[in-house]
């Protein structure tokens, strides 16, 4: 092949970004270091303990219980936080009033604050003799130490993720698609959900899906207002804390492994969601 060709001018020609060779050399490497070799070390502890005693943990009815508990209340508080964090974020980006840019800084609260503070201060709150639980507790309403305190704490740490993925891509839709869709006879239902909502669906499922991972794995602000009642109120990362206090690291190693393949199959269909929209709605949607 003649040197000139175009196709080995092609295989030749630099990268338009400088450094993309050693920059994707970091990134391999810090992810390995990080994320792989962990996540390795996991499925190779989880590896010695042989199917048989893998399902026996896994299918144990306190580990069913604690990782329903886990998953269930960080889906309800993910659905949650997808509804109230698009509000508050239409809010910040379409109205002015007084006091926004301090409800804008109060929404990174939960990334500050310690996770076990949270969890205090919510429990201060909600307990039957608490604040907000002394009015809750004549209706027959009880939030702490149930799994809807676990909720409630949840909805607390997950919120940030929602509102900050939505905002950016609020911010680019302009004034003007909505007065357009007023002006073809759209009602303010219609403009939402035909025209508002379909551009914002891949920001809420990513939102969503942030929200929900950490709600999966989030410990210290729950065990405050949990109660941690076996088969009630305890959540699988309290009962892996409590295997590794007993010295059953295989016990511990199998609740983590069972934990992160349905985190990953949860995750990759949500992705796969996120994916078959862009491929029917376009880039746009």
């Amino acid at each position: 092949m003649n040197a000139h060709s175009p196709s080995r001018w092609r295989l030749k020609r630099p990268s338009v970004i400088p450094g993309f060779g050693l920059a994707l050399g970091l990134t391999l490497t810090w992810l390995t270091l990080l994320i792989l070799i962990p996540l390795s070390g996991l499925a190779w502890r989880s590896s010695e303990l042989g199917w048989e005693k893998f399902l026996s943990i896994a299918l144990d009815p306190r580990t069913v219980n604690a990782l329903r508990i886990s998953f269930g209340g960080a889906f309800i508080a993910a659905c949650i936080n997808a509804v109230f964090g698009v509000i508050l974020a239409w809010v910040l980006v379409r109205y002015r009033f007084p006091g926004k840019r301090i409800i804008d800084a109060m929404v990174d609260l939960p990334f500050a604050l310690p996770t076990a503070v949270a969890g205090i201060a919510l429990t201060t709150l909600y307990a039957p003799n608490g604040w907000v639980g002394q009015f809750l507790a004549p209706l027959g309403i009880k939030i702490a130490f149930t799994p809807a305190g676990i909720v409630v704490a949840l909805i607390f740490v997950g919120l940030p993720f929602v509102v900050r993925t939505v905002q950016p891509v609020m911010e680019e839709i302009d004034k003007e698609v909505e007065e357009a869709a007023a002006t073809l006879g759209a009602n303010r239902f219609q403009t939402i959900t035909r025209v508002l909502l379909p551009g914002l669906a891949p920001a809420v499922l990513t939102g969503f899906a942030l929200a929900f991972a950490r709600g999966v794995g989030e410990y210290g602000s729950v065990i405050f207002i949990a109660g941690n009642l076996p088969f009630k109120s305890e959540i699988a990362p309290l009962l892996i804390v409590i295997k590794l206090e007993e010295y059953n690291y295989a016990a511990a190693t199998g609740i983590a492994a069972v934990m992160l393949i349905i985190s990953f199959i949860m995750l990759l269909v949500i992705n796969l969601i996120q994916s078959w929209r862009r491929r029917r709605y376009g880039h746009g949607a």
